[in-house]
């Protein structure tokens, strides 16, 4: 098993051996924009589309200067050199590093730094065939979470406290009571055969595996719906999952405390991990 690869700037080290700036406006700020690729194979898995979110998320918060092929090139080259075969890519970019005031610094460069480590799928292969536990939990971010920042506070809390209720995730309500995402994925509902997701807003963000599976969904001619949900709405359905970069599809089979369904992964959830599957598959081929 390779030892996890990072590459600051074109140069390939161990990731232990990475240093960053203690001024670098990621660390003091937050100011910095992540993606998390998975990679099969040695190959890395919907690529276009993470880089197309990647650039828009340098975008939304004004990060000029990098040169995304480049970026994408390197990411190729860790990976390779690992080489690396089951892994994910995480690739982080900051404003940069400069003396400590809010106000952008004029004349930094942004710092690009991504890192490839082994994925050990297992036990969320396990969670998949049995389903997993979420809780609810107040989403207590900023108002933009349609951008991929590394400000990142409100989700570790969330998830923290899904931890400590012996759950995999936490699912977030707004004060008004609807549902907006969960803390590091996407989730859906089944009512009435019919697949349903929050609507994209700034407070959402857009999901790749969110995204591809609408798409697939479509395809199987299986009904999906956009719209705003409350709590009951999620207690009530027939079928929960997530899906996410590492997750996939996961189906969810406890919410709180109330079971969904019958306690097992529902028809629609398996389906879609079934296309899924297919499709990575067919990528691979």
């Amino acid at each position: 098993m390779p030892e996890p690869l990072a590459n600051v700037h074109g140069q390939l080290m161990l990731l232990d051996d990475v240093k960053i700036s203690a001024q670098d406006r990621g660390f003091l700020f937050g100011d910095a924009v992540y993606e998390v690729l998975r990679i099969y194979q040695g190959r890395a898995w919907l690529e276009d589309e993470h880089f197309e979110r990647l650039k828009n998320s340098l975008a939304a918060i004004r990060i000029s200067g990098v040169d995304l092929d480049r970026l994408r090139r390197r990411m190729h080259e860790t990976i390779a050199a690992g080489p690396f075969g089951e892994a994910m890519v995480y690739i982080h970019v900051t404003r940069g590093a400069a003396p400590r005031r809010h106000a952008f610094p004029s004349d930094t460069a942004p710092l690009e730094f991504l890192f490839v480590k082994d994925y050990d799928d297992r036990p969320t292969a396990q969670a998949r065939l049995e389903g997993t536990k979420v809780i609810t939990y107040p989403d207590i971010r900023w108002g933009r979470c349609d951008i991929k920042s590394t400000n990142l506070l409100a989700n570790v809390l969330a998830n923290q406290t899904a931890a400590e209720a012996g759950a995999s995730e936490a699912l977030l309500y707004l004060p008004d009571g609807t549902m907006s995402e969960a803390s590091h994925s996407s989730y859906f509902i089944v009512a009435g055969g019919t697949v349903c997701t929050t609507p994209l807003k700034s407070n959402i963000l857009p999901g790749i595996t969110r995204n591809f599976l609408l798409r697939l969904a479509q395809k199987a001619d299986i009904p999906v719906r956009e719209h705003t949900m409350r709590r009951e709405d999620v207690y009530q359905a027939q079928e929960v999952f997530l899906t996410g970069t590492t997750s996939e599809v996961l189906p969810v089979v406890r919410v709180d405390d109330k079971s969904i369904g019958d306690g097992r992964p529902g028809p629609v959830s398996k389906r879609l991990l079934t296309l899924h599957e297919q499709a990575v598959h067919a990528f691979l081929s």
